[in-house]
């Protein structure tokens, strides 16, 4: 019984919270959407690199999937879409202390690019449709958007670096679906707590 009534509190402040962000002006939700690029540039600089890839294992995309389930479709995308412009213009937050345009242009660009539509993806049919708040569509939703992710990143990757459709998926791909699945299964796993039903 006491273990019911503190699962039953969790779930109304989780509740109260997605009520509070739901009722918020729209200068809150870009003040909050700055707040998930910060913490994107925070998880940016959580860097594995590996000897068989130039792209490194990075914590953004954990941060762009939570962005999606806290923030919605547009205002998720909008908190990636901060990520990349004040990384480019003013703040060296991306990986390894990076910065400017030069990092869009490089290896890892089509990566921050496709953060943008993948936190859209995610996020509008979780707020859109209940159903895919369950655990089972939470993953699906997370993995579909860390694909959306892949393509973009390794469309850029092969490009630049001439590679046939098999070695980029070798390369650009492969190393990090482990990892991106971690990622998925764990925010799903605070999603599918948190998120009103």
């Amino acid at each position: 019984m006491y273990l019911t009534d503190i699962v039953e509190g969790y779930r109304r402040i989780f509740d109260n919270v997605f009520k509070w962000i739901e009722e918020r002006t729209i200068w809150h939700k870009i003040a909050l959407s700055m707040g998930f690029a910060v913490l994107t540039g925070i998880m940016a600089q959580i860097r594995i690199p590996l000897p068989f890839t130039p792209v490194p294992i990075t914590g953004q995309v954990f941060a762009v999937l939570l962005s999606a389930v806290f923030l919605g479709g547009y205002f998720g995308a909008l908190s990636q879409l901060f990520y990349v412009i004040i990384g480019i213009a003013i703040v060296p937050w991306f990986s390894g202390g990076l910065g400017g345009f030069a990092v869009i242009k490089g290896l890892t660009g089509g990566y921050l690019i496709g953060f943008i539509p993948s936190a859209l993806f995610i996020g509008l049919l979780t707020n859109r449709y209940v159903v895919f708040r369950k655990f089972h569509f939470q993953i699906m939703l997370m993995m579909i958007g860390v694909l959306i992710i892949y393509v973009f990143g390794s469309a850029q990757v092969a490009f630049l670096m001439r590679l046939s459709i098999l070695d980029t998926i070798r390369i650009a791909v492969i190393p990090f679906i482990a990892v991106d699945l971690m990622k998925a299964i764990i925010v799903a796993c605070i999603s599918t707590s948190v998120l009103p039903k």
